[in-house]
Parts: structure tokens; C-alpha cells; sequence
């Protein structure tokens, strides 16, 4: 077994490094300035160009990645191998185009095979990955610069590129599906070689799905040379655009130790309880999720802070990970940061952030209540002991003491209704943040160091999800060249028939599988472009046969299938077998990571079920807020929206009990399997029903009163 070499934090390429993501971090948020100065008059490309400002940030991202990716290990798996074969198709056609008129000189071949070489090699030969690393970088620079040459031309040359075109186009593919493979593992980059692959071969599939084949000259020059369609398309824009900003924010929180005060203002708010755990891993995971909007980093997070509390209180360990890896997935669908998923949303249905933020709060509070829920269940039927956090001061004097630290997050949400730039937004929070730190005495940071590592670390906490968005766009791309979505949408109305419960059954079910493999982002990139018309199709006829408008049933439909496909690619992050965070959860608690999932799909089973019904009626889109608000009477929205929220909370109040056998007392098998049912029929969003379900079930909680912790 090769033997890592050690690297000290000191040696140069180490600080090269460093200085990469914090130049990274500066040209992003320099661009937000940029109108502003001097230079605005300038009109230097890589400054006022919108493509070439995505072309410049995917620079950053390569550069980065693939010197972050010197210092992390990579073994030969079966995946690489998979990976490996895949990348032959589009290398084979590369290198002899089966397209008339088209012949590449051999030195435009040598360097495709090149870049070929640095980012695949490694994956099979693992001794060399660290030179290929070293390499990879330094080849990131020639299409970026290429492009900036000729980006006038290339413009126009997109479906008949020069040669060099198709060999810095194929050389740009190839870096950064070898960076997704290093940091990801090969199931995005195959499933990206799919698609391009799908578009060579096409003639060769079978049924609805066969279709005409394209060559690699249009392909390449596509995705090169396109300006919305390629690879620095809208998809990209949004990792330029958007994440950049809020990973550069929630770095700077890490750096300057803000995440530490907003952990402890959540131990503030919860007293001295069996049930503290829990209730301080739900509401840190919120907090932090407002700054963050990253599952596994936040699931991390909260399962380091609440862990002692767990111990002390004789929580069952993999009840405890079950608890913290459901609750870190909330980042993902709380406002204001979100997920990525948020962006890509606002960017293709071209909406402002704030509505989607809007419709996310529905669910997050829902998703919330699940683990309070079972949370405060276990602890009854466990008996457990009651802990408290210590602070060193008064829990009321410490919430007075840094209340503060939420007014970048109030500043982001005002400057977002007054119609600001997101980006705008984010940069102003983060210097609010930084000046925040810097004026309270018993935060204030050394010198200028935590700054900067906080550009640094930000940067690097973006690598992974920003080169991830970058593959998804190349799928984006590919699917729209092929037609694929189109024809795919064909087939599940075919196989669904008019049943918008089996089409949402079998996306539901597609989503959560795909999520097993890849980013929530990647995830919601194809379910949206491949299921996304049929739903809504079938969901704008439901909505219209309730008596909606056509153009309101249409609108209604689309917000609710999109957020549909955005919960349950979120649900995937903590779905087993591959779930990012209950794999972060079991290594801080120490339990089997596979157990882990299902321990943590177990605490919240609600949430598998309650975003089947944003989209079952018109009234269940009304857990969005917006769609009934936009399309029904002031009163009445308002009506359905407190109706919805108190039977799908009783359900799920239900439906815990049920998981864990015991309201007030412990539950016998038949009567934890009736409740069950009663909290899916409260689910269901037609009233009389949900009213019929929530007066069977309140006698499992009103009769055969036992004391907390009793007959356990």
C-alpha cells in the first residue's frame, strides 16, 4: 500500500493553495463592486461578460479543486473502472469523428488524449494521482484562455467548431468530470457520459427512447462555444451567481467562531428537559441552516455540539445519530441560504429567490415538527433523565447578550424585498458579519488571519457543489440536445396513464434512487427536466377540474411539482443506503453509517409522505403558501393554509407516536398500526377526512394517563 507523503500546512504548494481559493473568493466578490468602479469603464471581458465571468469562476473551481485534490486519497474501486469505460465513447469519437468533413489534426489529438490521460488515469492507477493532480491544474488555463482569445468567433462557430475548438471543449469536459469523480465518486460523471453518449448512439435505443444520432463536432462546439445551452450555461451561472456568495458566508461564520454562538443561542432556547437533545440538535439545525445550506457540513456541526448531551441523558446511540442526521438534512430547505437546488429553481423558472423562500417554510417547519416529534416520544417511552446545557451565564442573558448575530440573516431577507441582487445581499451580510465579530469584545478575532481563512475556507467548502452544478449543466445541456425530456415525459404519461398519484409515486420513488448516487442538486436537475413536464401536465388538469382557472391550474401546478422534486431530492441526503448525512452523523457518534440511515429514515417517516401532498390538490399546495395566495381569495388562501398546517401537524404528531410506540402510555402493535393510519389520513388534504382521523385518534392520547417516562 502506498504510503501518503506527509504535507505540512507550511509548504509552498500548500500556500499556493491557500492563495488560489482566497483569489477565487475576491474575484467573486469583486464582481459584485465592479459596476461601482473605475473599472466598470474599462470593459474588460472577464469582468462584464456574463459568460466569460462563469467561464473565469469555473477556472477558479478547477484550479482549486485540483489542488485541494493533491492532498486527499483515492483508491481503485469497481466504480473507477465503470467510470474509466465510459469516458472511451466520447474519446474513441474525439479522436476519430465519424463526421463527415471533420478531421482533426494530430496535434489537436494529442492534447484531447492529454487531458484524457490527467483526469482519468489516476482513478485506475492511483500512484498517479498526484502529478496527474499537479497537471490538471495547470491545463485548466488553456480553454479559459482560449476562450477569452476567441470568444467573439466562438460565438458564432458553435455548430460547426474549428479543431481546436472541439480540443479545448473535450479537454474542459474530461477536468471537470475527473474533479467530480475525485471529490464525488464516478456515479454523476457516468451518468453525465451517459447522456453524451446517448446523443452519438441515440439510433441505437430502443422504442419511444430511439431517436437521431448527433456528431461529436456539434456536441463539442455546443458545449464550448454555446452561450445558455453549454457548459457555462444557466445551471453554471448559478455556482457564479448565487452559491459562491453563501459558502463564502458561511465560512467566514467557521472562521471567525460565530457557528459556535449560534449553536449556544440554540442550547439557550431550549430549558432543562428528557428532551433536550433533541430539541436543541431540531433548533441548532435550523439556526445553522439559515447561515449555511449544507446537510452533511451542518449534520457535522450539530452532532460534535449536541453529542455530550445525548451521553448524558442515555439517549440510544443510533436513536441519537437517527435524531442528528435528519435534522442536518433541514439546512438544505431553510431559508434564507437554502440548498443549491433554491438557485437552480429561481434560475429555470425565472422567479425571485424570495417566493421560493416563501414556499420553503411550509415544509421546513413540517420537517421540524417530525423530529421534535419523535423526539419528545422516545424520550417519554425511554425515560430518560433530564439534561441541561451550561453557558456560564443566564440562558435569558445570553439570548439578550447575542441576539445580534441574527441581523445579517434579517439584513439578506429585507434587501431581498426591496428587489436587491441575491449576490448584493450575501456580500453585504458577510461584511456585517466580519464587522459584528470585530466590535463585540469577547468575539473579536486576531488581525486580518480569520478573513482571510474564511474567503479560503468558503471557497473550498463551494469546490464539490460548484464543480457538481457544473456537471449537471453539462447533463442539462446534453438532455436538451437530444430531446430526451420529452420523450421520457412521453413514457411516464404512458406508464401513469391520467393518475397524478402513480406519476408522483413513480418520480417520488426515481428521485429518492438517483439521490443514492448523486448531489440533491444533480438529482433535481434530471427529475425536473426528465418527469417535470408530465407532472405538471397532470396536475394543472387536476387543479382546473376544482374549479382553478386554466392559466392559475397551470402556474399552481408548476410551483408545486417543482417544489415536489426539490423536497425529495433533499430527502435523498438522508435516504439509505447513500445518505451524506447519516454517514456524517455516524462518524461523530461512532455507529454504522447504513444503520444510521435507516435509524434516521425511521425518526421522520412523515417526511417521506407529506410532499406527495403538495400536489395531490389545489388545498395541498397550500403547505407552499404561495401557489393559494396567488391564485385563490385572501380569505380563503388563508383558511386552506391554516387548515392544511394543522391536520398535516397532527398527522405527523400521529404518525411519531406511532413510530415509537407510545403517546402517553406505551402502544399496543394494533394501536401504534391504527394511529398510523389515522395520521395518513390526516394527511390527505379533504377536511371532513382529516377532521373524521383527528377525532378517532385523540383518545390514544387522552385515555390511560401514565406518567412521563412510565411503562416504558
Amino acid at each position: 500500500m502506498e504510503v501518503e507523503r506527509p504535507v505540512t500546512p507550511q509548504s509552498p504548494l500548500a500556500q499556493a493553495t491557500r492563495w488560489v481559493l482566497i483569489l477565487g473568493a475576491l474575484y467573486s466578490l469583486y464582481l459584485v463592486l465592479h459596476p461601482f468602479t473605475p473599472l466598470a469603464r474599462a470593459e474588460i471581458p472577464i469582468l462584464d461578460i456574463v459568460q466569460l465571468q462563469r467561464s473565469t469562476h469555473v477556472l477558479f473551481l478547477l484550479l482549486g479543486g485540483y489542488l485541494v485534490s493533491f492532498y486527499l486519497p483515492r483508491k481503485r474501486t469497481l466504480g473507477a473502472w465503470v467510470y474509466a469505460l465510459f469516458t472511451l465513447v466520447p474519446l474513441y469519437n474525439f479522436l476519430f469523428p465519424n463526421v463527415p468533413g471533420v478531421s482533426l489534426p494530430w496535434e489537436a489529438k494529442a492534447v484531447g488524449l492529454l487531458y484524457w490521460a490527467v483526469a482519468v488515469l489516476p482513478a485506475l492507477l492511483p500512484g498517479l494521482k498526484r502529478p496527474a493532480d499537479l497537471l490538471a491544474a495547470l491545463l485548466a488555463l488553456f480553454p479559459t484562455l482560449y476562450q477569452l482569445r476567441y470568444f467573439e468567433e466562438l460565438v458564432y462557430r458553435a455548430v460547426l467548431p474549428q479543431p481546436w475548438d472541439m480540443a479545448m471543449s473535450f479537454g474542459l469536459i474530461m477536468l471537470v468530470l475527473g474533479l467530480v469523480y475525485r471529490f464525488l465518486g464516478p456515479v454523476m460523471p457516468v451518468l453525465v457520459l451517459f447522456f453524451f453518449s446517448y446523443n452519438l448512439y441515440a439510433n441505437l435505443f430502443p422504442g419511444a427512447l430511439k431517436g437521431t444520432p448527433q456528431g461529436i463536432d456539434l456536441l463539442l462546439g455546443k458545449t464550448f462555444n454555446e452561450t445558455e445551452a453549454g457548459i457555462y450555461g444557466l445551471i453554471t451561472g448559478v455556482s457564479a451567481k448565487y452559491l459562491v456568495y453563501f459558502t463564502l458566508l458561511s465560512g467566514m461564520i467557521g472562521a471567525l467562531g460565530l457557528g459556535k454562538v449560534v449553536a449556544n443561542y440554540a442550547l439557550a432556547l431550549v430549558g432543562k428537559h428528557p428532551a433536550t437533545p433533541g430539541r436543541v440538535t431540531g433548533v441548532a439545525s435550523v439556526f445553522m441552516g439559515m447561515f449555511s445550506g449544507s446537510g452533511a457540513a451542518d449534520t457535522q456541526f450539530v452532532a460534535a455540539l449536541t453529542k455530550p448531551l445525548y451521553e448524558r441523558a442515555g439517549y440510544d446511540r443510533l436513536i441519537a445519530a437517527g435524531l442528528v442526521a435528519t435534522a442536518g438534512t433541514i439546512a438544505l430547505i431553510t431559508p434564507p441560504v437554502l440548498g443549491s437546488i433554491a438557485f437552480i429553481m429561481v434560475e429555470i423558472l425565472q422567479i425571485p429567490l424570495l417566493k421560493v423562500m416563501v414556499m420553503t417554510i411550509g415544509p421546513a417547519l413540517l420537517y421540524l415538527t417530525t423530529v421534535l416529534a419523535f423526539n419528545e416520544f422516545y424520550a417519554r417511552k425511554a425515560g430518560l433523565k433530564a439534561v441541561a446545557s451550561e453557558l456560564g451565564m443566564s440562558r435569558r442573558r445570553y439570548l439578550l447578550r447575542y441576539s445580534f448575530i441574527f441581523l445579517p440573516i434579517l439584513l439578506i431577507v429585507v434587501m431581498l424585498y426591496l428587489g436587491y441582487e441575491v449576490r448584493t445581499a450575501a456580500s453585504l451580510a458577510l461584511v456585517l458579519f466580519v464587522a459584528l465579530a470585530y466590535l463585540d469584545p469577547t468575539l473579536r478575532p486576531k488581525g486580518i488571519g480569520p478573513i482571510l481563512e474564511g474567503l479560503a475556507e468558503g471557497f473550498r467548502t463551494l469546490l464539490p457543489i460548484g464543480t457538481a452544478v457544473t456537471a449537471a449543466n453539462l447533463i442539462f445541456a446534453n438532455m436538451v440536445i437530444s430531446g430526451l425530456p420529452s420523450k421520457f415525459s412521453q413514457l411516464l404519461q404512458q406508464v401513469s396513464g391520467e393518475s397524478l398519484l402513480l406519476a408522483t409515486l413513480i418520480t417520488a420513488v426515481f428521485s429518492l434512487v438517483l439521490g443514492m448516487g448523486v448531489p440533491p442538486t444533480a438529482t433535481y436537475v434530471l427529475t425536473s427536466a426528465l418527469t417535470a413536464p408530465a407532472i405538471i401536465g397532470l396536475a394543472a388538469k387536476n387543479f382546473a377540474a376544482e374549479g382553478l382557472g386554466q392559466e392559475a391550474a397551470q402556474q399552481a401546478a408548476l410551483l408545486a411539482t417543482h417544489m415536489f422534486l426539490f423536497y425529495y431530492a433533499v430527502l435523498a441526503d438522508v435516504t439509505p443506503p447513500v445518505a451524506l448525512s447519516a454517514y456524517a452523523a455516524a462518524s461523530v457518534f461512532g455507529t454504522n453509517p447504513l444503520q444510521t440511515g435507516i435509524y434516521a429514515a425511521r425518526v421522520a417517516l412523515s417526511k417521506y409522505l407529506v410532499g406527495f401532498f403538495f400536489l395531490l390538490s389545489y388545498s395541498g399546495t397550500a403547505l407552499l403558501i404561495i401557489p393559494v395566495l396567488e391564485n385563490s381569495p385572501p380569505a380563503e388562501a388563508w383558511r386552506m393554509i391554516l387548515e392544511r398546517f394543522l391536520f398535516v401537524a397532527a398527522g405527523i404528531v400521529y404518525l411519531s407516536a406511532s413510530g415509537v410506540g407510545y403517546t402517553r402510555r406505551p402502544l399496543r402493535r394494533w394501536e401504534a398500526w391504527v394511529l398510523g393510519l389515522l395520521a395518513v389520513m390526516l394527511f390527505v388534504p379533504y377536511a371532513p377526512l382529516n377532521l373524521l382521523a383527528f377525532l378517532l385518534g385523540l383518545p390514544f392520547f387522552l385515555k390511560g394517563l401514565t406518567p412521563a417516562g412510565k411503562g416504558a
